[in-house]
C-alpha cells in the first residue's frame, strides 16, 4: 500500500483504532507529524507519546481514501504499520478462509 504516495507495508489490525505508525516510519514517509495534537496511550511496549494526524491519501491495492485519521507512536515501535478501523471502517470486509476481501463502501 502507500501513504500519502510513499509505498509502506500493511498490517491489518482491527483492534487498533487509527492507522498507527512509529515515529521513525513517519519520518521516512515525510510526515509533519509534531504538528498533530499530543497525547499519550498505553500500548504493550508501555506509555508513549502519540501524535494525531491527518493522512492525506491511504491506498492498499486499488482502493484510496482521502483524510483518513491516523497515529504516530514516538520511537520505532510498532515496527509494521498498523492498518487500524480509521481505514478499515470505510469498507466491506469479506473473509473466507484465510483470505480478506476488502470493497470500498464509500
Amino acid at each position: 500500500g502507500a501513504i500519502n504516495g510513499a509505498s509502506v507495508q500493511f498490517l491489518v489490525d482491527t483492534g487498533a483504532t487509527l492507522i498507527t505508525m512509529s515515529s521513525s516510519e513517519a519520518r521516512r514517509l515525510g510526515l509533519s507529524y509534531m504538528n498533530g495534537d499530543r497525547g499519550m496511550v498505553a500500548t504493550a511496549n508501555g506509555t508513549v507519546l502519540t501524535y494525531r494526524v491527518k493522512l492525506d491519501s491511504v491506498r492498499v491495492g486499488e482502493i484510496t481514501l482521502h483524510a483518513v485519521d491516523g497515529a504516530v507512536l514516538e520511537g520505532t515501535n510498532p515496527s509494521i504499520v498498523l492498518l487500524g478501523m480509521s481505514f478499515l471502517n470505510r469498507l466491506e470486509m469479506k473473509r473466507d478462509g484465510d483470505s480478506m476481501t476488502l470493497t470500498k463502501r464509500f
